[in-house]
């Protein structure tokens, strides 16, 4: 008996691990969503921040059947390739002219994931 309840106990700590992590990485998507992205593209990531029309082109909205494709069929390409090469001057330039100042962030591979995952659960929602 006592090994089928040490069994289940540690059944039981690996799920709240599990989950505990997977809450972690969702909050750290949101988190960077937040902080870096919502200033353009809105909390609800249709292009409707403060700065959506200051730029040229103005801000997508990422919500959009073509872009959920392009993120379903490349995921995690379409956001790192974005913030690591964000169109030319484009981002940083939209930021300076405005008078934005962004620390700059040392993105990892966990960084990404948890940023595309956050963003893809919030498209498919707003759809």
């Amino acid at each position: 008996m006592k090994a089928r309840e040490l069994f289940i106990a540690s059944l039981g700590a690996l799920v709240l691990s599990q989950s505990t992590q997977s809450f972690a990485q969702n909050s750290n998507g949101k988190n960077l969503y937040a902080q870096r992205c919502a200033m353009c593209h809105g909390a609800d990531i249709k292009g409707t921040g403060p700065l959506a029309n200051k730029s040229n082109p103005p801000t997508p909205d990422l919500t959009t059947v073509a872009f959920k494709k392009r993120l379903e069929e490349y995921p995690g390409v379409i956001v790192s390739s974005v913030i690591l090469r964000p169109n030319g001057d484009l981002i940083p330039r939209t930021l300076r002219e405005n008078g934005v100042k962004l620390a700059p962030h040392a993105w990892t591979v966990q960084d990404f994931r948890d940023l595309h995952r956050y963003m893809s659960d919030v498209i498919s929602k707003s759809r």
